[in-house]
């Protein structure tokens, strides 16, 4: 009898890969993720690679440690992956946006798994996914602790995927920030995102692709490179802009879904009104071929896009020129976007 793999009856592979599962193809993607995962070890892994459990231990130097924890996806950037071949940033994208997700509660990042679940990836496909997780890993000192590639045809269409994970940081717990220490007179600092991050790509590419009739290899008006090129700009980490700075902070948010308004709210305590002005900083062309393109109203832009900002911190006045000489130096730029007022807890454009 032969076998597509020592100890494994080719008649059962085969009827497996008759089923829509190829072993041997996920056996070879394996291979290439363990390479990936064992290039962001850290001395705090415990354990040997394929291991069931990840395990990583706690760093040493915080008295009363607390994990601070999240999961989260890529949306439907997934899609533009899909339709444009390239596979290799949504990886980066969601450790990214996992790392600013933890970061505004001052933890700092420690081990990341992720969940690839599709049906026929090609190895190359599942390889180029996990090795832009590790990228992102590996530029925060992160493990890629572990994390699970799920074939499952009839549940997607062939060459389909979605991609999620979850980040693990750790901070003492006497510095975690929960946006309590805001008060009426800080500033608003905001951190130039790196165009839609991971958040509005329904609405963007319904504008792009069917109202404006552009396709993904086409120029993208007002911009540099093509309208793939534009749309798989990776989701920015602002980790090295705010981690030196952090002892500055009275508060941060991360501006995915809901804008800066539903993002902000969410570290603001009660009593403490953020004020917007909304021609603190140059909204990105994107933003404005988005808007002109769907004749979305400026309220619905506001709601679902970043419209250029990233991440907010919210600090004292005399702190904020330490804040931007330190995001400078991490090749972020910055702007004083508002203030903190006395009033109804929310957030108000001027």
């Amino acid at each position: 009898m032969t076998s597509d793999e020592p100890g494994r009856p080719d008649t059962a592979a085969s009827h497996y890969r008759a089923a829509g599962v190829d072993l041997a193809a996920a056996d070879a993607a394996k291979d290439r993720i363990a390479a990936a995962v064992r290039g962001t070890r850290t001395p705090l892994v415990i354990g040997e690679v394929g291991a069931f459990g990840g395990m990583v231990g706690l760093p040493d130097d915080l008295q009363d440690p607390a994990l601070v924890m999240s999961t989260d996806g890529v949306g439907t950037k997934v899609m533009v992956a899909l339709a444009s071949n390239r596979y290799d940033t949504v990886g980066e994208d969601l450790v990214n946006h996992s790392v600013n997700d933890v970061l505004v509660h001052g933890a700092q990042p420690l081990a990341f798994m992720d969940y690839i679940a599709g049906a026929a990836l090609s190895v190359e496909t599942i390889a180029a996914i996990v090795e832009g997780i590790a990228r992102g890993c590996r530029a925060h000192r992160m493990a890629l602790s572990g994390g699970e590639t799920a074939q499952m045809p009839g549940l997607y269409q062939p060459g389909h995927f979605d991609l999620a994970g979850t980040i693990i940081g750790v901070a003492d717990k006497s510095r975690i920030l929960h946006g309590a220490a805001i008060t009426p007179g800080d500033a608003l600092l905001g951190y130039a995102s790196t165009g839609l991050h991971t958040n509005g790509y329904t609405l963007a590419r319904r504008v792009l692709l069917e109202d404006m009739g552009l396709g993904l290899d086409d120029a993208m008006p007002r911009g540099e490179g093509s309208v793939a090129d534009t749309l798989l700009a990776v989701h920015r980490s602002y980790f090295d802009a705010v981690w030196p700075v952090l002892h500055a902070m009275h508060g941060m948010a991360h501006i995915t879904g809901g804008g800066i308004a539903g993002n902000l709210v969410r570290v603001l305590p009660e009593q403490a009104r953020a004020h917007i002005a909304s021609e603190a900083w140059p909204m990105p062309p994107l933003f404005e071929v988005l808007q002109e393109g769907g004749a979305i109203d400026t309220e619905e832009m506001r709601e679902v896009f970043n419209l250029g900002i990233g991440f907010v911190a919210v600090l004292p006045v005399d702190r904020v020129q330490a804040a931007q000489d330190e995001a400078q130096r991490a090749g972020v730029e910055t702007w004083i976007i508002g203030d903190i007022r006395a009033g109804e807890r929310g957030v108000s454009f001027d």
